[in-house]
């Protein structure tokens, strides 16, 4: 494919020249070519939908020549190609699938942003997570120049997709995603020490507070429209900066840092784990307080409390001592991870334009509100919470009904017609 831009040559010369892009199609056992010229927009104008629909054929298109370059055993007239959609990571994912039959065997390339430090350390992790017995999917080829990485398919399903389903069912698949991440847990400082120097910071008290801010700029400033004044009242409670310290004097393990049921895929019943870039020390109760508080999805109390059970025997048979702060840690963890999720869905939502991650706002600010009326000093914070999902409460159902319904009409839009592509 040869793409590019071009001014078409007309017979007369009156009127300004339009400027066309332009796509040339050649099948690799063609010798000819089709060209497609496609008028770009006047100034003021949107772009029409060829032109992405033309963008991501072009790089498709790329990919999978670069493909073909690192994989020359794959039959050429069977690989194809289209993008997943992945929450609101910077990277782009692509489903290859390679063979006529779309059950067969296939490979999902990652592209990823070579600005950011964290994404060229996936590879390392990967490989290092596997040889601890770790399920994580298999890395095929790692094209670092280019930011490009094809590891295994494991599958569409997720954790998240069966939230729908019986606690019966659901229980097998948070205990086998448990078991994984109690092996993390559980790894010996002798294993970890060489890895951690390729890792991004730990856990102290200044990216605590980071969490922190993070929620008072971006959820309750950005989507509650809270004043700065009562932002920078809340932000300076005592109680804030103690459990920062508090949780950053504690010892530290490898935790996911993104331990939730979107990152968990469930293949014949095992749980592998995926995106975790982010791995570096911190407290194991932070990868626990991520999956048991997940926004996306409801547990009941009594659900979490099973799986709290069950985390701690896993722990203990692989001879890991619990401290009997644990269920003291465990809850100061959950409200930091829910403010920093409350603080990645206002930014999302508003600063990146995904805006369907802001339907999770009622479900994470309810559990933040619980876990702040049981920490002693938080309870300013505590009852300022409930005040706001009071007043809110009608305006966050309609605002959120209305978002669902923009993302679906987006997707719409976006979606392929044959109308919009000469063929």
């Amino acid at each position: 494919m040869f793409c590019g831009w071009a001014r078409l040559q007309r017979r007369r010369r009156s009127g300004p020249r339009r400027h066309y892009f332009v796509v040339q199609r050649r099948n690799c056992f063609q010798k000819s070519a089709s060209w497609l010229y496609c008028p770009l927009p006047k100034k003021g104008q949107r772009y029409p939908s060829q032109h992405r629909h033309l963008n991501l054929t072009m790089r498709t298109a790329l990919l999978l020549r670069q493909t073909r370059m690192h994989f020359p055993r794959l039959d050429v007239d069977q690989i194809k190609i289209r993008p997943i959609e992945k929450g609101g990571s910077d990277r782009k994912f692509y489903r290859i699938q390679c063979g006529a039959d779309s059950a067969a065997a296939g490979l999902v390339l990652v592209k990823y942003n070579l600005e950011r430090e964290e994404n060229r350390h996936y590879v390392q992790i990967a490989q290092f997570l596997d040889r601890q017995g770790i399920r994580v999917p298999k890395i095929y080829f790692h094209d670092p120049a280019e930011g490009l990485i094809w590891i295994e398919d494991l599958g569409e399903r997720d954790l998240y997709g069966y939230r729908d389903e019986s606690w019966l069912v659901r229980r097998a698949f948070y205990e086998s995603a448990l078991d994984q991440i109690v092996k993390l847990h559980s790894l010996p400082e002798s294993v970890c020490v060489e890895m951690k120097e390729h890792l991004p910071a730990e856990f102290n008290a200044a990216l605590y507070r980071w969490e922190q801010k993070y929620f008072f700029q971006n959820c309750l400033g950005r989507y509650f429209s809270v004043s700065e004044s009562k932002r920078k009242e809340l932000a300076a409670l005592p109680g804030l900066r103690e459990i920062a310290k508090q949780l950053a004097s504690l010892p530290r393990v490898l935790v996911h840092r993104d331990f939730q049921s979107q990152n968990i895929i469930i293949r014949n019943g095992h749980a592998y784990l995926i995106d975790f870039q982010g791995m570096r020390p911190g407290l194991a109760e932070y990868d626990l307080a991520s999956l048991l508080y997940d926004p996306y999805v409801d547990l009941t109390e009594t659900e979490r409390a099973e799986l709290i059970a069950y985390y701690r025997n896993r722990l203990s048979a692989n001879g890991v001592t619990i401290d009997g702060d644990f269920d003291f840690k465990l809850r100061l963890c959950a409200m930091q991870r829910l403010m920093q999720a409350l603080g990645a869905y206002g930014f999302l939502g508003l600063v990146k334009g995904h805006k369907h991650f802001l339907q999770y706002v009622p479900n994470a600010l309810g559990s933040l509100r619980t876990v702040a009326a049981k920490i002693e000093n938080l309870q300013p914070l505590a009852s300022f919470l409930a005040e706001v999902a009071s007043r809110d409460a009608q305006l966050i159902e309609r605002s959120t009904h209305l978002l669902v319904c923009s993302t679906l009409s987006e997707q719409e839009e976006a979606r392929p017609r044959h109308s919009d592509v000469k063929k």
